[in-house]
């Protein structure tokens, strides 16, 4: 009978059941404190000190940050590149990059696909392009940086890192599509890297050109002209006197049409900074 009554009766009492109910209502109850005197709690802690230093950028063929697995159940975390952030890999582990929920950047979780790599711009944006990439450009319209990949002495899949710079020097607003873009000189021609048009960066450098160009055009046809006239009648003796003159007329007119090639250039010019 004793044990036919203790069959009956319930697995949790009352109380049990109402402990219960509250973990299933997730209700947060307080730690009892004790009473303690202001003098005793000491000067309230200062946070430590935030740690501006910007992290390295995202160099190709590099591992992406590692993160350290927890407790059986509980959430993957990572280390955002930029911000230091951490982010919830939850749901996420089949991306190759995860966005940071703070400065809305993309950090790398997988290696970059077959064929690719991974540059970060210094404006913080994750770039993504061939392995074989030795210049790439920036999307974002307030950078448009243009990055040279110096990775010649490297494999595409290597682990060491390869050398990351921007092209620093003059900002150059291009004559033809209005695109600015870095140059290291303020007196030479320029290749545009997004129309690919060549222009005078400042006007001198063409301007001079074309003035050099002309004079060398004068010089040689007042030549071939006073060459023609002095060796007329010996031209009719020898007839290797002829080709003198017509070397001297085509080298004035090669040079008349370098001349008129500065002359029509158009001048991209230099943009101040600041």
């Amino acid at each position: 009978m004793a044990n036919r009554q203790e069959e009956n009766e319930p697995l949790l009492n009352n109380q049990c059941l109402e402990e219960y109910h509250d973990e299933e209502e997730l209700i947060p109850t307080a730690i009892p404190v004790a009473n303690f005197q202001d003098a005793d709690l000491g000067p309230p802690l200062e946070p430590p000190p935030f740690d501006a230093t910007p992290p390295p950028p995202v160099m190709p063929g590099e591992e992406p940050p590692p993160y350290t697995p927890g407790p059986p159940g509980a959430m993957p975390m990572i280390n955002c590149r930029v911000c230091q952030a951490m982010i919830s890999l939850e749901g996420k582990m089949h991306q190759h990059v995860v966005k940071c929920s703070v400065c809305h950047e993309a950090t790398p979780i997988k290696e970059a696909p077959q064929g690719k790599k991974y540059v970060r711009c210094p404006c913080n944006c994750l770039l993504i392009c061939k392995a074989s990439s030795k210049r790439i450009a920036c999307p974002r319209s307030n950078c448009k940086r243009i990055i040279n990949l110096q990775s010649a002495m490297f494999p595409a899949n290597a682990s060491a890192p390869s050398t990351l710079t921007t092209i620093s020097g003059y900002r150059v607003v291009c004559a033809h599509c209005n695109q600015w873009f870095r140059f290291p000189h303020h007196y030479a021609l320029a290749r545009c890297p997004y129309c690919r048009k060549v222009s005078s960066v400042g006007p001198s450098y063409a301007k001079n050109r074309c003035i050099v160009y002309a004079v060398l055009g004068i010089v040689f046809l007042a030549a071939g002209i006073g060459v023609t006239i002095a060796t007329m009648e010996l031209a009719k003796n020898q007839g290797g006197i002829y080709f003198v003159w017509i070397s001297a007329f085509i080298v004035a007119i090669l040079n008349f049409m370098r001349s008129c090639y500065y002359g029509s250039m158009k001048v991209s010019n230099i943009e101040n900074e600041g």
